[in-house]
């Protein structure tokens, strides 16, 4: 059955559409044969097709032969406002943070922070996002300017307010009173989450990180917080305190259902059960860990454990299914080859953290990640009828290790069609793109950055001088 493009888009942008894909992805695995309902924004009803087809007469099913229909991914990690620098961090030794995010961030504007956070959701919805977790800025005044953006993209985003308390001019008292009106900033019905952030353990005082940990809990909201990633951060924190990060938090009360941490590579066996007492959840980042990390989180142990997990880009690279295949391998490489475990999470694993856990961890359980009645309708209209896909054996195993962006014909955010074909529906990209160029430029040559690696074409040339490889 071929559907006609225009009828599709047309059937999809409006506001109340019962969809019958010959796939639904559903909490316990892809079901075939269902039907769901979306209706002022979220799911209003989920079933099979003749159920929901005899509830609901008005109604008129729109087939999606060969389509897949399934929750939008969630990236619990994610730095909106570092997509001007990009590659500027590939081949850099670990803590990037120092020599180039900050700098970069330190150096935009309210206009190029717009940019910045617009072009990154951008990415995210072409990825297969539909939730970005933001973990701060380093920018001065910029959260106004990221709400706007994401926004206007029309991304959902838990949106952190960096609360560091060490080496500011800002009284904690007054950093504080901040945190409260942040977080009473926003609706509870809109696409911003707000969440409170401390960069890591060391940027703030032991009364700050639990005042500010408590806040977030005390209001529903998710504490966010760099930890254990690098070698060096470890070693700092056990020459000061004597204890490694995690530890750090824990000693100050500052860990809980509400808190999570990103990356969690670096771990001590007693931390698992720091992390699993405390119930607090983790980010998993596995092309963070192959671009520039130390370590790879041991996904699988936190899934036997118990401890709450979700998938997090980092800002690196915002594609959904190469993150699935990215933090599968990772495993393999890493534990699975050396152990025997030749699933490594069985595939299942980590669509599900991709999308109903990741949801979980960024403390939007009850709104978003799952086609279920109720839920926030963030979803995605997959095509199956490619290549890589036939035939189907296992749809979830090929939707980690197949599953390619390009196969995304529509994204959802609450119920309404945000990306047609890669494209957005309702604003001009191409515009975007055209500044994205000229303002990326202005605000790199003002930061003060600092690059160890050159960059491909000077690495190339001193190898070349060394004899490592031969001009052709």
């Amino acid at each position: 059955m071929i559907i006609d493009p225009r009828m599709l888009r047309d059937r999809l942008a409006a506001p109340e559409v019962l969809l019958a894909p010959q796939w639904l992805m559903l909490a316990d695995g892809p079901v075939a044969g269902h039907a769901v309902l979306v209706r002022d924004g979220r799911f209003a009803a989920v079933g099979t097709r003749a159920d929901l087809a005899h509830a609901y007469p008005a109604c008129a099913p729109l087939d999606l032969p060969d389509m897949l229909v399934m929750p939008g991914f969630v990236d619990t990690h994610h730095h909106l406002t570092q997509s001007l620098g990009k590659a500027l961090a590939f081949g850099e030794p670990s803590e990037i943070f120092r020599r180039i995010w900050v700098p970069l961030e330190a150096s935009l504007d309210e206009r190029s922070l717009y940019v910045s956070a617009k072009l990154a959701a951008l990415e995210a919805l072409r990825g297969g996002f539909t939730t970005v977790c933001d973990a701060g800025t380093r920018a001065h005044g910029g959260l106004e300017a990221i709400a706007r953006a994401t926004g206007d993209a029309g991304i959902r985003c838990v949106l952190g307010l960096t609360c560091n308390d060490l080496g500011s001019a800002v009284p904690r008292a007054q950093l504080l009173a901040e945190a409260e009106r942040f977080l009473a900033r926003w609706p509870a019905d809109g696409l911003v989450h707000p969440s409170l952030a401390i960069s890591i353990a060391e940027a703030a005082s032991d009364a700050q990180l639990a005042e500010i940990s408590a806040l977030a809990a005390a209001r529903g909201a998710v504490f966010q917080i760099h930890v254990n990633e690098h070698l060096a951060s470890v070693e700092r924190s056990l020459v000061a305190r004597g204890q490694r990060p995690l530890e750090h938090l824990d000693a100050v009360g500052a860990l809980g259902p509400h808190a999570l941490v990103a990356h969690a590579t670096l771990m001590a066996p007693h931390e698992y059960n720091l992390l699993r007492e405390s119930g607090a959840a983790v980010a998993y980042n596995p092309v963070a860990s192959a671009w520039k990390g130390n370590a790879v989180a041991n996904a699988p142990l936190l899934a036997a454990l118990g401890i709450r997990f979700g998938l997090g880009t980092d800002g690196t690279r915002s594609d959904g299914f190469r993150l699935m295949d990215a933090a599968e391998t990772a495993q393999r490489l890493t534990a699975g080859i050396a152990n025997g475990d030749s699933s490594c999470g069985g595939g299942w694993l980590w669509l599900d953290r991709a999308t109903r856990g990741g949801a979980d961890a960024a403390g939007l359980g009850a709104c978003t990640g799952a086609i279920a009645a109720g839920r926030a309708a963030d979803f995605l209209l997959v095509d199956l009828d490619v290549p890589e896909m036939k035939p189907s054996w296992d749809l979830t195993w090929e939707l980690v290790r197949f599953g390619a962006r390009d196969q995304i014909v529509a994204v959802h955010v609450a119920g309404r069609l945000r990306l047609w074909r890669g494209a957005p529906v309702d604003w001009d990209h191409r515009a975007l793109l055209a500044e994205v160029d000229a303002i990326a430029r202005e605000a790199v040559a003002r930061a003060p950055i600092q690059k160890i690696h050159p960059g491909s074409r000077e690495h190339r040339a001193a190898m070349r001088a060394r004899g490592w490889e031969k001009p052709v």
